[in-house]
């Protein structure tokens, strides 16, 4: 046993790490303290929550949707809802990376400072991005990595928020923006469907496929078909979506074309001559 070389337990820590450590303590403290000298005014928090739950801005970007993998509120306004609400610490920490087993370690959190109520997600996430089908496709390269890190942590971001948000704010919150998105900026509703029509013509998707995911006509669009279908180009635009996930190939049914009989070359059947034909066979006879 003389021979195995045991770590040294009582060697004191870095210079580094303990100025870190120092630094993180006294970053918590700080907050606790600037949240107790200055809490938050729930009253005040409300008024503005609804004001900002009334922009038609705001509202587009507050849903999203994704073909069987759910719908709800967006990471977008699960970040300005804790902003209004104030005294809230939230971030997505790297904790490492393993490029040989192609996967990171990840660390998400929101934490009411205020009401001292703390979420926390720990998850491993693989360097690969999902394909249809089931299939993955390998990241290598460090920049797609690092976006489909934050991309994932934003996702868990959001959850921690909803998760120290009360619900009775959230729930007014959604409310409201849903009514803003049904009443839109007080255009009409004609002027409403164009402004969709050419939204989604940038994204090569026809009206006719708009027409078939509603099941429903131009003409008969209501402020909820409007409002479906804004969150839907928002999930393509800024959750980065494939559009064909919501606007799939229609399969075409190719019809066989009825068969043509041949008019026929060989002699025809007696029994079947008419009886001045075969009165004619019998005086040539």
């Amino acid at each position: 046993m003389s021979d195995i070389a045991l770590p040294n337990q009582s060697r004191p820590a870095s210079q580094g790490t303990v100025i870190e450590q120092t630094r993180a303590a006294a970053e918590v403290a700080a907050a606790v303290s600037v949240a107790r000298n200055f809490p938050r005014a729930a009253t005040a928090a409300t008024e503005q929550m609804r004001e900002l739950c009334s922009r038609l801005s705001v509202a587009n970007r507050a849903f999203y949707e994704v073909p069987n993998r759910g719908a709800g509120m967006s990471v977008h306004i699960a970040r300005e809802l804790a902003r209004i609400w104030g005294n809230l610490d939230y971030g997505v920490r790297e904790l490492g990376r393993d490029d040989a087993s192609g996967m990171s370690e990840m660390q998400v959190w929101a934490w009411d400072v205020e009401a001292n109520v703390r979420s926390t997600r720990s998850f491993l996430q693989p360097h690969a991005k999902s394909l249809k089908g089931g299939k993955r496709q390998a990241l290598t390269d460090l920049n797609d990595i690092y976006l489909n890190n934050q991309n994932t942590g934003a996702r868990a971001v959001r959850e921690c928020l909803f998760t120290v948000l009360p619900g009775w704010f959230m729930a007014d919150a959604e409310a409201i923006l849903r009514k803003t998105l049904e009443h839109g900026d007080g255009k009409p509703i004609e002027e409403r469907r164009a402004d969709v029509i050419n939204a989604f013509v940038g994204l090569n998707v026809s009206q006719k496929k708009l027409e078939t995911r509603l099941r429903a006509p131009l003409a008969k669009w209501s402020p909820s078909h409007i409002a479906e279908l804004g969150r839907v180009y928002q999930s393509i635009t800024q959750d980065g979506i494939p559009a064909r996930e919501f606007f799939p190939e229609e399969a075409v049914a190719v019809m066989a074309a009825p068969a043509v009989a041949e008019p026929s070359e060989s002699p025809a059947d007696p029994m079947q001559r008419t009886p001045e034909e075969q009165a004619e066979d019998a005086v040539a006879s």
